[in-house]
């Protein structure tokens, strides 16, 4: 019985996070602790650099023990990270831990907000990361977040007074979190910000300290806490069943593309804050020590906590419906409180629970889940109380803004159901939807947002709404519902995705870098997709200068929404080694589409449509390779087994279970993936084999790898030891350590040209440890520090090559980086 209750639990939270569009439906229990939320008008703000930064035990702590409005400011969206699910990296690896986060926030109890600053990648000091982020920009938008959340308590994950021990944009963060708690409460600091908020002074900061930034668990131990606070976060919640690190770890745990699956843990678990600005509470435990969080703190509210508390008290877990009438009283008590702050903020939680209370189930459902502008939608809306509580559906209002009246009683588990047509607006005002802060072209440390209303934003908002105006207890309480699509599948069963709205037609390359390693021309299939029915239009293919395309255009013709039509392009390269974007441009009716449409399914967090400039590069490369055939081991997610199929190699993907000596046969190198020795526990077992095929005369490529959580000790067949090490200025000056072994020469001839346009970083996680019986082929650093030299290291071993690279291929190959093209080839080619 103990494992089928734990199944039913593990479906629970599984269905929950895979459908996260699904609306909420409350338990009993959980209806209890909101409305003890309700009661509490605190908030903490939680300020780190990046999704997965942030302490979720922490955050599960306020927001569910203390009841205290909690929120994550992450600096960024994690764009600069690797993806262990998926291919996507940059803009799109930053939209899944987007919402990676705020899968983990309706986990733990928190909000999410974030600043318009670009993860950029790895940065070793807080001074290059103010400089590439636009330091004013960004403190403009801490301070932003701080006078739109009001905390009354500010927590670091980071440590301010350590400039240039960690990455920079940890650092970073901490630094001005604590210049915008100084800021913040100062009218004459960003004054256009307060035409639509308030100053407001934060009454303490907090670093949010552990034993990692001490060095050790011992050293922590030894360490004098006298100025900390700890806080024993590790308390069960009979509500749930679980404890608050349990809770923590499942939200933990959907930071799926980094990897961070956690294990809950029961029993105490310590957490420690050290004060850096306000006053030390004279009682550790109480970190809201005089300030006021009861109702009396906003005028009026007096009599509304006096009710709220009565609520509490007499809450019936077997009839939550008996507090509709205090609860329909205190809601109208808010709707009079002149602190706009609050009124906001209570009056969105009061009327969760009364909806909650009276089973009051609401919602909008369109026909289809994507639409063009100027499209006619059916709507299905459904209303129903499940309470015996007296109710009638008043009137809505539709996505159009019209007011429809009905004055349709809800009689008790009675459902009512409305169709209705949705006029979706022309172009010019239908947005289309796409995370905003991708829809301007921004800067290398900054996302560009023009709508100022939308910075700090998790997400773009909900454009097309239902509001039901539904009459509980004499009064009218507006419950907004977005307009969604759901349908059943035959596996999942019920599945909600949003709803949005698409341009009527977009197209795509699949291949994002195309390498002409001759002058011979090739065909380039161009995807074009409707979003309606009957497309009719043409499409042509723009080409940089120097480049030939055939034919100029072609018709396009789609009968079916959705489906695509594939035209092909010839496209002939220049003689000389040249390179440039070519994008497809579709012309119907005179409108013009060049985008991408871009879908992101995973089932840990909600389907995404991103809608992104549709071009691929274009590059004719001088090259020469030797060798032909190539096993790839996947490690962490890449795109070099394409890339390199692109240079014309033949690449056949091999799992690891089928590493034999057999199967290795017939390939003159095997490559293996980016953190394969981090995530693919059976290469420690494969490691004699793959040794084999290089002492028969194979070259095995191993890419980088983490120090930490490596699978096996025998990277290599010689001592091989990984270090922190990395150079993250990709332009920093390499130099050849080793300028006539064949790797710089042979066939392609290296030069310092090839070292040109790199993109983000040069390298990262070097061996600082070998045996002789490596060449260290390349030396770089970044500015102040030693040289690196294991970026590239060569071995003989028997009559084939082993090589280990930390350079960032991975990066350079999606970025069509023609050096990095010539210098892998020619790693492939030794002794060929």
């Amino acid at each position: 019985m103990i494992k089928l209750v734990r199944f039913l639990f593990l479906i629970l939270i599984s269905t929950t996070l895979s459908y996260a569009q699904q609306p909420k439906k409350p338990n009993s229990s959980e209806i209890y602790e909101s409305i003890k939320k309700l009661n509490f008008l605190g908030s903490v703000l939680y300020v780190a650099a990046h999704p997965d930064d942030e302490n979720t035990r922490l955050i599960s702590y306020m927001a569910n023990n203390v009841k205290a409005r909690t929120a994550y400011l992450s600096l960024t969206r994690g764009d600069g990270g690797q993806n262990l699910i998926g291919p996507e990296i940059r803009e799109l690896l930053g939209v899944i831990r987007t919402q990676e986060l705020l899968t983990a926030r309706a986990i733990d109890g928190g909000e999410q907000l974030f600043t318009r600053a670009n993860d950029f990648g790895y940065s070793k000091h807080p001074e290059e990361t103010l400089a590439i982020w636009n330091k004013e920009a960004v403190l403009s938008d801490v301070v932003l977040a701080i006078r739109q959340f009001q905390p009354d308590i500010i927590i670091n994950r980071f440590d301010h007074r350590s400039p240039g021990s960690t990455h920079g944009h940890h650092t970073s963060s901490a630094m001005l979190s604590l210049e915008a708690f100084d800021l913040a409460n100062d009218a004459s600091i960003y004054p256009n910000q307060l035409q639509t908020t308030e100053t407001w002074q934060v009454q303490r900061a907090f670093f949010n300290t552990s034993w990692w930034f001490y060095g050790s668990q011992e050293k922590f131990d030894r360490a004098d806490k006298s100025n900390l606070i700890g806080l024993d976060t590790g308390i069960y919640f009979p509500s749930s069943g679980l404890s608050n690190p349990e809770i923590a770890a499942l939200s933990r745990s959907q930071h799926k593309s980094q990897g961070f699956g956690n294990t809950g843990t029961r029993g105490t678990e310590m957490e420690y804050i050290e004060l850096i600005k306000g006053t030390m509470p004279t009682t550790p435990t109480n970190l809201f020590e005089g300030i006021d969080t009861s109702w009396n703190r906003v005028k009026g509210g007096a009599k509304i906590g006096i009710i709220l508390k009565e609520v509490e008290a007499n809450y019936d877990f077997k009839n939550p419906a008996a507090s509709l009438p205090k609860l329909v009283k205190a809601y109208n008590a808010i709707q009079a409180l002149e602190n706009t702050h609050w009124k906001i903020i209570k009056t969105k939680e009061i009327k969760a629970i009364i909806a909650a209370c009276a089973g009051l189930f609401v919602e909008a459902v369109a026909e289809t889940n994507q639409a063009t502008s100027g499209e006619s939608i059916q709507l299905n809306l459904e209303a129903i109380n499940r309470s015996p509580a007296k109710m009638t559906l008043v009137s809505f209002t539709n996505p159009d803004g019209l007011e429809v009246p009905k004055g349709i009683e809800l009689n008790e588990n009675e459902s009512i159901k409305i169709q209705e047509i949705f006029h979706i607006p022309s172009t010019d005002n239908a947005p289309v939807t796409t995370p905003y802060w991708l829809i301007e072209k921004g800067s290398l440390g900054m996302y560009k947002v023009s709508d100022k209303s939308l910075i700090g934003k998790p997400e773009s908002p909900d454009y097309f709404n239902v509001t039901f105006y539904i009459n509980i207890a004499g009064t009218n309480i507006p419950f907004m519902k977005p307009v969604v699509y759901k349908t059943n599948d035959p596996v999942k069963g019920e599945v909600y995705k949003p709803f949005e709205i698409i341009p009527e037609a977009s197209a795509r390359i699949a291949e994002k870098v195309i390498i002409f390693e001759t002058v011979n021309t090739k065909d380039i299939p161009v995807h074009v997709k409707a979003g309606h029915d009957n497309l009719e239009g043409m499409v042509h293919l723009s080409v940089p200068d120097g480049w030939r395309v055939s034919p100029e255009n072609h018709q396009v013709t789609i009968s079916n929404k959705g489906e695509e039509q594939t035209v092909l392009f010839s496209i002939t390269p220049p003689k000389i080694q040249s390179e440039g974007f070519i994008k497809p441009i579709i012309s119907i009716n005179g409108n013009m589409y060049s985008n991408e449409l871009i879908e992101i399914d995973y089932v840990h967090i909600p389907y995404q449509t991103v809608l992104l400039p549709s071009e691929s590069k274009v590059v004719r490369l001088d090259i020469k390779k030797k060798g032909e055939n190539i096993a790839y081991i996947a490690g962490a997610g890449d795109v070099v087994p394409e890339s390199l199929q692109q240079i014309g190699y033949n690449v056949t993907t091999v799992s690891p279970d089928d590493i034999t000596p057999d199967n290795l046969k017939g390939f003159d190198a095997v490559v293996i993936g980016i953190r394969a020795y981090n995530t693919v526990e059976t290469l420690k077992f494969k490691q004699s084999v793959l040794f084999d095929f290089v002492k028969n005369g194979g070259n095995m490529v191993v890419q980088y790898n983490t120090s930490r959580g490596l699978v096996t000790d025998e990277l290599a067949p010689y001592t091989l030891k990984l270090s922190r090490d990395r150079v993250t200025d990709e332009f920093a000056e390499v130099k050849f350590l080793a300028p006539n072994h064949p790797v710089l020469n042979v066939p392609n001839k290296i030069t310092q040209t090839d070292f040109e346009n790199w993109t983000q970083e040069r390298g990262l996680y070097f061996p600082d440890k070998w045996s002789t019986d490596f060449t260290p082929i390349l030396s770089m650093h970044d500015k102040g520090e030693s040289a690196k030299k294991g970026s590239l290291l060569v071995a003989q071993y028997g009559k084939g090559y082993y090589i280990y690279t930390g350079l960032s291929f991975f990066r350079e190959f999606p970025a069509g980086v023609s050096g990095a093209y010539r210098l892998f080839a020619n790693i492939l080619s030794l002794g060929k």
